[in-house]
């Protein structure tokens, strides 16, 4: 940088115009405040995944479980989608798909994985304890469909 003087001078990084910024964290990475919504939600998930996974686990080996933001969705009309059995959906809104084991792109291998849509999920959730409820019924429903069982069967009622 030049000054009015011609003389260079170091630039300093600032966070704002008095270099009074945040000058770390505001919470301690420790506590739960501090993880990112979608943070929580994958350990939401987790917890919701851990009864069925305890119970099933020898035939979940070839399972995978991801989370997506939302949906790809061609754009066409929406009531003009027409889901398959393999997609959990509420008010023609995917919330969760199986995605069958097959071949990728470059003709490779693929596990079968279910793959849930956080921010559909989040937007009918009213609370932690009914999003952990909404998880644990859409992981059961797809498990179920996964292993082609009834998802009582899956919920061990």
């Amino acid at each position: 940088m030049v000054t009015a003087r011609g003389s260079r001078r170091r630039t300093r990084f600032r966070r704002d115009r008095r270099g009074r910024g945040l000058r770390g964290p505001l919470y301690p990475s420790s506590v739960p405040v501090s993880r990112s919504r979608s943070q929580r939600f994958d350990a939401l998930v987790l917890e919701a995944l851990e009864p069925i996974e305890q119970r099933w686990h020898a035939e979940l080996t070839q399972l995978d479980v991801a989370v997506d933001e939302v949906p790809e969705i061609s754009d066409t009309a929406p009531e003009k989608v027409a889901w398959d059995d393999d997609v959990v959906v509420d008010a023609n809104v995917p919330l969760a798909r199986l995605v069958p084991a097959g071949v990728d792109r470059r003709g490779l291998p693929t596990r079968a994985r279910i793959v849930l849509y956080r921010r559909p999920l989040e937007a009918r959730a009213r609370d932690g304890t009914d999003m952990a409820d909404l998880l644990h019924d859409v992981l059961v429903e797809q498990v179920a469909t996964y292993l082609g069982l009834d998802p009582d069967v899956i919920e061990g009622q």
